[in-house]
């Protein structure tokens, strides 16, 4: 990829931070891999397209332990969780055998399992030696009348933010618009069925299918979610859709933007997380798309589904108000979970920053007002420096951290890709309420932290072992 063509990508006028420097799109600085790589940008926003083989043109080490990664579910195919990969050797980069080896890959892809579609990623090594990998995937596509799909995202390019644009940049040039969607079948109810798309939203755990059901009732058929559980055959769809939300604006807002400027669907930036921000995701789907019957049924849905998730939360409520919260996440859930814990009457002490953006920190400061405390330093000696400094009761944090709070003795919940629990929608938030209060009153924080009976005194000593 052209140095211009990667400047450009770092220009996102979607932005309303663009002409500023900014933390969320920051270039990067040399040697500053932390957080991931543009190749690991690439492959976590496209690997939950469930039925594409996708392989990773490099050493194996790139490919890494690549089953099932992200935590991401599909309710049909299993091949993404395939790790494959040309694993290039030092003789193979000496010898020149990259593309050949890459081609061979593709051959086997296809004939052991048939894909819909081939997605090749570049890494450092291969655009260092200057393998021609569209050109090979141009070649592979007219060989086997199956298409491959070139992602250019070696690693060395820039951070993990680059990487989602980069892989969003590759669908929109290759494979979005390259179909048309099927007519939609008549509804049993007579009502209208208006398509829409979902980016940046990834089906985490399953939670996405808390909220499909809700669109489906109010007559919205999902085009494509770019990509949690999606299908090749759908991102080719997307450019037919009537309106897009926007689930992670970091991840692929630059596909959103150019939705709109090439085909004019309109797109809003909203979050499925807690009761309040489902109830403006639904609002602002209806307000785009225009109806009126269609804003009426919204408002009667959300008026039902909120009754239910009040009943269901009230318990909840009770043992969890005012109890005091450390959020360190990033991006769209670094606002969008503070709005989650609010609605349960909690209290969010300080909360993560290092990967969002201004709009995210303007979201926050909205939410939690101008002196909220927003931590950039993720080191476990600052983490738990704030806990204690604010009293908090829990950590709620990515996985990395669990080891942390475990050998601090204080309660935790993951809340990134590797969790087992889906926090999405209405359904979402009393299961996120449940889990936070079985983690704050687990008996075993009282176990842990009390001395141990060795150290107990027995007759005025000590016992001894």
């Amino acid at each position: 990829m052209k140095t211009s063509e990667i400047q450009a990508l770092l220009d996102e006028p979607a932005c309303h931070h663009n002409s500023k420097e900014k933390s969320g799109c920051a270039r990067p600085k040399p040697g500053a891999a932390a957080g991931g790589c543009a190749f690991d940008g690439a492959q976590i926003a496209l690997l939950p397209i469930a039925d594409v083989a996708h392989i990773v043109h490099g050493p194996i080490a790139c490919a890494g332990s690549s089953w099932d990664n992200r935590g991401t579910r599909a309710s049909g195919p299993a091949l993404f969780r395939i790790g494959m990969t040309t694993d290039l050797s030092e003789t193979d980069v000496i010898m020149g055998r990259g593309e050949k080896r890459l081609f061979h890959a593709i051959k086997q892809a296809i004939d052991s399992y048939s894909p819909a579609a081939v997605f090749v990623y570049n890494t450092c090594v291969t655009a260092l030696i200057g393998d021609d990998v569209e050109a090979a995937c141009r070649a592979a596509t007219a060989h086997w009348g199956t298409p491959v799909v070139p992602v250019d995202a070696a690693g060395f390019y820039g951070t993990k933010n680059l990487g989602n644009r980069l892989a969003g940049e590759a669908m929109f040039k290759h494979v979005i618009g390259t179909r048309e969607p099927d007519t939609a079948p008549a509804r049993p109810d007579g009502l209208p069925t208006w398509d829409i798309n979902l980016i940046g939203e990834y089906n985490i755990a399953g939670e996405f299918w808390h909220v499909l059901p809700l669109l489906d009732a109010l007559g919205y058929r999902v085009l494509c979610t770019l990509s949690g559980d999606a299908r090749f055959a759908e991102v080719q769809t997307m450019h037919r859709a009537q309106a897009t939300m926007v689930v992670c604006a970091k991840a692929l807002l630059n596909v959103a933007r150019k939705l709109e400027e090439q085909y004019g669907i309109p797109y809003f930036e909203g979050s499925f997380y807690g009761v309040e921000d489902m109830n403006n995701a639904l609002r602002d789907l209806s307000r785009l798309i225009g109806d009126a019957d269609l804003a009426a049924r919204t408002e009667a849905l959300i008026a039902r589904e909120q009754a239910r998730a009040d009943a269901a939360l009230a318990p909840w409520r009770e043992r969890l108000r005012g109890k005091r919260v450390l959020l360190y996440t990033g991006g769209v859930k670094s606002w969008s979970i503070v709005s989650a814990l609010q609605d349960l009457g909690m209290k969010v002490v300080a909360t993560g920053t290092k990967k969002s953006t201004e709009e995210d920190k303007a979201r926050i400061r909205e939410l939690m007002g101008d002196d909220t405390r927003m931590i950039d330093d993720g080191s476990p000696k600052a983490l738990l420096s704030v806990y204690h400094e604010y009293r908090a009761d829990i950590l709620i944090a990515g996985g990395r951290n669990l080891y942390t709070a475990l050998k601090a003795r204080i309660p935790f919940l993951d809340i990134n890709q590797e969790r087992e629990f889906a926090y999405a929608g209405y359904t979402g938030m009393v299961e996120l309420a449940r889990q936070m209060a079985l983690s704050i009153e687990s008996p075993v924080w009282d176990a842990v932290r009390r001395p141990a009976p060795w150290a107990q005194p027995v007759s005025g000593t000590l016992m001894s072992v």
